[in-house]
């Protein structure tokens, strides 16, 4: 339903925040318009209150009698992601064309560079998680995707023993986005999440006694 709502209102021209440098490097026309406090806005037949990032109120602006609505606050409300892209002055909507590797900005104990670690059926993945248990426990890590992308495609092998659970949340809310499992046979599984409008995700494994996770950082990307 939000994904519809959103084709529907794209119809309408949108304006998107930039930094002071994009401003300046614009090519700008000055207008008069107003800021329009009657418009109000409805997902699902549920009213939201559009914010920018700071979570200040954003106010719809009327211009010769086109409604222009701030497009991260919308896609903010429609959990579609959205980016800003200084070079091409592009705003980002949605899954991306290019994948954006996991690796950077990851940070975990398990995160390795060793090439004894990083090894998978012959193949060297030069950067990766590996984290082979002792005992039956938990193994998990955060991703911080900020609200930019669409889409996860997170590779995993199970090592040694089955993943018999592994599952993606959504830190803030704690909503669980996907539950999956990963067997020996599977090799180096890919599995899509939708993670439009989430800031952080948790990735939780049940890794038993003898077993291992192994994900490749550099071949894991965000869309």
């Amino acid at each position: 339903m939000k994904k519809k709502w959103f084709a529907g209102v794209m119809g309408l021209t949108m304006v998107v925040s930039m930094g002071a440098g994009a401003y300046a490097a614009s090519n700008l026309t000055e207008i008069k318009a107003y800021l329009n406090h009657d418009i109000k806005v409805k997902v699902d037949g549920k009213p939201v209150q559009l914010q920018d990032e700071q979570g200040s109120v954003v106010i719809p602006i009327t211009y010769k009698g086109t409604t222009y609505l701030p497009v991260r606050a919308v896609s903010n409300a429609l959990d579609v992601a959205v980016a800003y892209d200084s070079e091409t002055s592009s705003v980002l909507l949605g899954e991306k064309t290019d994948g954006v590797s996991i690796a950077d900005g990851f940070s975990s104990m398990y995160h390795t560079k060793d090439p004894s670690k990083t090894s998978y059926k012959g193949k060297d993945y030069k950067d990766v998680y590996f984290d082979n248990t002792d005992g039956s426990r938990s193994s998990n890590f955060v991703l911080n995707p900020k609200k930019k992308y669409q889409k996860l495609y997170l590779q995993i092998a199970a090592v040694g023993k089955d993943i018999e659970e592994i599952s993606v949340h959504d830190s803030d809310s704690d909503t669980e986005l996907l539950q999956t499992t990963v067997s020996i046979a599977d090799g180096l599984k890919t599995i899509e999440v939708d993670i439009g409008g989430v800031d952080q995700l948790w990735v939780n494994a049940e890794v038993k006694d003898g077993g291992g996770m192994f994900i490749p950082l550099t071949t894991s990307y965000y869309k």
